[in-house]
Parts: C-alpha cells; structure tokens; sequence
C-alpha cells in the first residue's frame, strides 16, 4: 500500500505534497529535517493523508494535485479529507 500525503509547515503555512510507500519512514525523515524539500518549513505536521493501492497510483495522484498550485484547492482536499481525483484514476 503507498500514500499521498500533505505537509503544512508550522512556520509560514506553506505546503509539501508527496507520496510513499512507507508512511511512518517518510514523515520521520521530514521532522528529522533529512528531506531538501521540506528542511525549511520545519517544523511540519502532516495535515493529510490517504492511502493508494500501489505507489505508481500514489505519485500520479500527488503530480496531479501539485498541478493545481493553488492553496484553496489543497485546503479544499484537507477539509474534505479525500482526493476526488482518485475517483478519475
């Protein structure tokens, strides 16, 4: 099973989009500040998640939402607590 997941950083609000196959592995090695991508935001607490049926499905859900760049549109996926774009996969 792999995840999309969403970041928010504690210290401007911005958020990080990803995918993994090992959940729990991934979010410590953000926290830890061993990811490029998110050693500025730290702190970060993971905001979203939701589970794909492989990792190939995982990355092309999380390239479609970094697509949309806008941040009402990944609030809208936080509140609603699914992608709906998923259901188009």
């Amino acid at each position: 099973m792999a995840f999309v997941y969403i970041l928010q950083s504690r210290k401007n609000g911005n958020y990080y989009i990803g995918s993994t196959d090992n959940i729990e592995q991934r979010i410590k090695q953000h926290q830890k500040g061993r990811v490029i991508s998110t050693k500025g935001l730290l702190p970060v607490d993971i905001v979203f998640k939701q589970a794909c049926d492989d990792i190939k499905t995982a990355r092309l859900v999380e390239k479609r939402i970094k697509r949309l760049k806008r941040k009402d549109y990944i609030q809208k996926i936080i509140e609603d607590g699914y992608i709906k774009i998923l259901d188009k996969i």
